[in-house]
């Protein structure tokens, strides 16, 4: 995981249970484990939007354990479009 704020949360593959976690920079146990990737961001929104009040970023690893884009929370959000893919 990389250096983040406090309100950050990162969704990741448990390679023991299968699935995917949500989990806070340098948690020992997962804040919510989901059965797909879709389902672990929606609640990995959720956590950022009411614990960190908007202030945080969603980052997703793929499979391949390569960190692939974040989404912002609503108070990050910048006016300008997300244009990557």
């Amino acid at each position: 995981m990389s250096k983040g704020n406090n309100n950050d949360r990162y969704v990741i593959p448990n390679k023991d249970r299968g699935g995917w976690d949500v989990k806070k920079e340098n948690a020992q146990r997962a804040s919510a484990h989901l059965p797909t990737k879709k389902a672990a961001e929606v609640r990995a929104k959720e956590i950022v939007e009411k614990s960190g009040g908007g202030n945080g970023e969603v980052r997703s690893q793929k499979l391949n354990g390569k960190w692939g884009d974040s989404d912002s929370g609503s108070k990050n959000e910048s006016p300008k479009k997300d244009t990557k893919h």
